[in-house]
């Protein structure tokens, strides 16, 4: 099927919302953020044309989700199981909105707000968002939808450190002594010494302070 370029479907789209009658404009204009781009210029122009008020939509009832006692019949379906970690005020109102379009109660944070508009924790520490273990199969669907752009990266490990060893006996109850020679003034002066007693069996001796994996 051949795409139409946006001027021919400006053109389409201002020709079908021309026939609707002002209640079908109306309620189409509280849904534009399912509609194209094209689709909502088309939209907002016929709405100008005819000096229509678009009445701000009504945010959704969120009730809370219920506390059940572990003696419940309703304790295994109820309780609540945690779905993601949302990092950015973005990714909580993405999530949020696939969460009402399916109809699934959550709640976000420690707090537990059954809104963004209530998080009050930092998103930069990240926020947990829980739904009720029921609502999981509908939850994994609407997690397909969800691109988050804030998640962080995966976190370096840091490299183990070597410990000092003895070159006799191998201990690793090593005692510095010492700091020989002045500080290098370039990366090619090596004159600067460290010396290291063995605890274990005595032995005393000095290197360049590199401690090399064995």
């Amino acid at each position: 099927m051949a795409t139409l370029d946006p001027a021919t479907e400006w053109r389409r789209l201002s020709e079908v919302y021309g026939q609707m009658d002002e209640g079908e404009l109306l309620a189409l204009a509280r849904l534009k953020s399912e509609l194209t781009d094209v689709a909502r210029e088309a939209l907002a122009n016929e709405i100008r044309q005819r000096r229509l008020t678009v009445q701000p939509e009504a945010p959704p009832i969120r009730p809370p989700i219920p506390e059940t006692k572990p003696d419940s019949p309703y304790y295994d379906d109820r309780k609540l199981v945690e779905i993601a970690t949302v990092w950015s005020l973005a990714d909580a109102l993405q999530l949020q909105r696939l969460l009402d379009r399916a109809g699934i109660p959550f709640v976000m944070g420690l707090e537990k707000a059954t809104g963004v508009d209530s998080v009050t924790s930092n998103f930069a520490n990240g926020v947990s968002v829980g739904i009720m273990n029921i609502g999981l199969p509908w939850a994994r669907q609407a997690l397909q939808n969800y691109e988050p752009a804030n998640e962080p990266g995966p976190k370096q490990e840091e490299p183990d450190e070597i410990p000092v060893r003895c070159p006799k006996c191998h201990s690793t109850e090593v005692i510095f002594d010492e700091l020989i020679g002045e500080l290098p003034t370039s990366e090619e002066d090596s004159s600067l010494q460290y010396e290291w007693t063995c605890d274990s069996c005595g032995y005393h001796w000095k290197d360049d302070g590199i401690v090399r994996e064995r």
